[in-house]
């Protein structure tokens, strides 16, 4: 066959389907080799059928780098593939063979063939810069916080305020409001009874107002994303309705030239 033919027979709806359902599949058969009981059962049968996925994710790529040559390797979603086959192929002995564990990840590529999971990660990818001016908020929020509860508590709470990472990962804990309360809050309150004059705004500022900024960002990245979408389907459709007013128009044209020949 040749590299054409092979290619349009890779973007098949039928092949690319068989494909997912595959990996789809692997990530089940993934999921059962990690229980001991089923191993016990039918750990032959089960590895044997990961060995005949791992068959088929091969060939895939073989083909699709058969039938795109280099264009294979400006795909991100192909050079995702290729490096999870590749670890996949790694010799267990060389002590690398945790990183087969990465082959489930391939079932991320569901996210491209479902548009309401690609627009979701599109959002995601289009907020990260704005992410990351609010993470660099967040890492100055807490160092100035972790700085002040290591002076104030430090010495009568070593264990939650001893040092400044002790103080981070303490304020990282109150901040997902997880036992704040009666685990951390109320006990430094007993020995500093104005000590929720520290706690509260800094609740107050991460929890509530830092984080739903986050929120915010990603809500509004996964919006531009649906409406560019959208513009791009309103722009094909309006493409394809000014080709047919062309074609209409072109035949007009044509019936008015024969009529005035007659």
């Amino acid at each position: 066959m040749t590299r054409a033919a092979v290619g349009e027979w890779l973007d098949r709806p039928m092949v690319r389907n068989a494909i997912i359902g595959v990996i789809l599949f692997n990530a089940v058969i993934l999921g059962l080799e990690t229980s001991a009981p089923v191993m016990a059962r039918a750990g032959e049968l089960i590895l044997v059928l990961d060995a005949i996925c791992l068959a088929i994710f091969v060939a895939e790529i073989v083909a699709k780098i058969y039938a795109h040559g280099s264009r294979f390797f400006r795909s991100g979603w192909n050079l995702f593939d290729f490096v999870i086959v590749g670890i996949a192929l790694v010799p267990a002995g060389q002590g690398l063979s945790v990183l087969r564990a990465l082959r489930i990840l391939r079932v991320l590529r569901v996210i491209s063939v479902a548009p309401r999971l690609r627009r979701v990660v599109e959002g995601f990818i289009t907020a990260l810069p704005g992410m990351g001016s609010v993470f660099l908020l967040m890492a100055i929020i807490f160092y100035i916080g972790a700085v002040m509860a290591t002076k104030l508590f430090g010495g009568a709470f070593p264990e939650w305020f001893g040092d400044l990472g002790n103080s981070a990962y303490t304020l990282f804990q109150i901040m997902t409001l997880e036992s704040w309360s009666m685990g951390i809050v109320r006990p430094v309150m007993e020995a500093f009874p104005y000590a929720w004059l520290f706690f509260v705004p800094f609740i107050m500022v991460t929890t509530f107002a830092v984080v739903n900024l986050l929120v915010g960002l990603i809500v509004n990245s996964m919006q531009d994303a649906h409406s560019a979408e959208d513009n791009l389907k309103t722009d094909a459709y309006r493409d394809e309705v000014l080709a047919r007013l062309t074609a209409i128009e072109a035949r007009l044209s044509s019936v008015d030239d024969t009529s005035v020949r007659r």
